[in-house]
């Protein structure tokens, strides 16, 4: 509608099958669609806008920022001891792995040398905090498309682990374990004993999700052949992690880019090809076994290294003048952590460069042309915390 004065302009896309319709006015408009913010399968406060023609997805607009609390402007007024406590919450599945990427910012940047003791700790600990996290999507994943019974096989073996992890941390959730040189503090006596039988029965009791789930007529279903992201996409839109380890990139900064002790140790690298919600669950669930494998050796070398498990700092931390970027493979994917000091106790500068920030732009080549049905199932299987996403 025009007039002298304004200008307003209505477009309304024809539904499917217009053409065959002998009467125009029998033409559907395309529906804009909310999913969100709130929803069970956006594991935090997400919002998506879908434009759908009949049940078929159109286009797809991941909003986020509904869960943001300016993290890295919280950096800025924070010393390098107090950032660990704030680091370590945005993606609240990979506490530990979080807080690392930042103290390993920060001594890279110092130059200080960690001892052995800690590096194996750190590496144990790192690979412990993956195992959990992976066994949280691995229970929740058939739950969001209408399997109970798999989230309580996840959260037994889930506390297993936390009860070790908590033993030696006093966190079940945000570890603060880490700090700048190394650990808190030595691991209580008899711990490793307690940690090598909490692995083989996690690993001996992973059979019972794999067959419950793995091979189910229903999943197979819901999740072969749906949801399929391209290597080519996946590397176009910068996806990490086992997402894009499920499309076929064979890329993991453990074995790349080795920092901690993973130079020393054989990292065997998850991947598939066939990129549907089906191969991300494979990954997912085999990358546990490899896990648990890692810190199997890892515990062998904490029982024979000796020594400290810090550094002793001043009172006041504070990294010289200059820059330098870290990053690290999240349970989730890459997370990159660029620091810039200007010689002060608090940084200038710290951007997170986080895996589901990364992973969830994706949804904008991957949902298009989808059926609403199978939406959940491809939302499910990006393995997102929105947290990470927002910051």
């Amino acid at each position: 509608m025009r007039s002298s004065d304004t200008s307003r302009e209505l477009v309304v896309g024809m539904g499917s099958g217009v053409e065959q319709l002998t009467d125009p006015e029998l033409a559907t408009a395309d529906m804009v669609l909310n999913i969100g913010p709130q929803h069970p399968s956006t594991h935090g406060v997400l919002r998506l806008r879908l434009t759908l023609d009949g049940e078929r997805v159109k286009a797809a607009e991941p909003i986020i920022g509904y869960m943001h609390r300016g993290a890295e402007k919280l950096f800025e007024v924070r010393d390098y001891r107090q950032i660990i406590v704030l680091a370590n919450r945005h993606d609240w599945l990979s506490a530990f792995s979080n807080e690392l990427g930042v103290v390993l910012a920060v001594e890279r940047l110092m130059g200080m040398a960690v001892p052995d003791r800690a590096v194996w700790l750190r590496t144990l600990l790192a690979e412990l905090n993956r195992v959990l996290n992976h066994l949280m999507f691995l229970g929740s994943y058939p739950l969001e498309i209408g399997a109970i019974t798999p989230m309580f096989y996840a959260f037994r073996e889930r506390e297993v682990l936390q009860t070790v992890m908590e033993e030696v941390a006093g966190g079940r959730m945000h570890f603060m374990f880490n700090r700048v040189g190394g650990l808190k503090e030595e691991v209580p006596a008899g711990w490793t004993g307690r940690c090598r039988q909490a692995i083989a029965e996690v690993r001996r009791r992973l059979p019972d999700l794999d067959n419950i789930i793995h091979r189910n007529e229903i999943f197979l279903a819901r999740t072969v052949g749906v949801g399929v992201l391209s290597a080519e996409k996946a590397a176009a839109y910068g996806v990490s992690g086992p997402v894009a380890r499920a499309s076929g990139l064979d890329f993991d900064l453990r074995r790349d880019e080795p920092y901690l002790a993973y130079g020393q140790l054989d990292v065997p690298v998850v991947t598939r090809t066939a990129g549907d919600c089906h191969a991300r669950f494979e990954c997912l669930l085999d990358q546990v076994h490899v896990s648990l494998d890692l810190a199997d050796r890892c515990l062998t070398e904490v029982d024979r290294t000796t020594g400290p498990v810090n550094v002793r700092l001043p009172k006041v931390v504070k990294a010289p003048e200059g820059h330098t970027y870290a990053w690290t493979e999240n349970p989730l994917g890459v997370n990159g952590y660029y620091l810039v000091s200007r010689g002060e106790k608090t940084p200038w500068r710290l951007k997170l460069r986080t895996a589901s920030y990364a992973n969830i732009q994706a949804l904008c080549t991957l949902l298009p042309g989808c059926l609403v049905p199978d939406l959940i199932a491809i939302l499910g299987s990006m393995f997102f915390v929105v947290g990470d996403i927002d910051k």
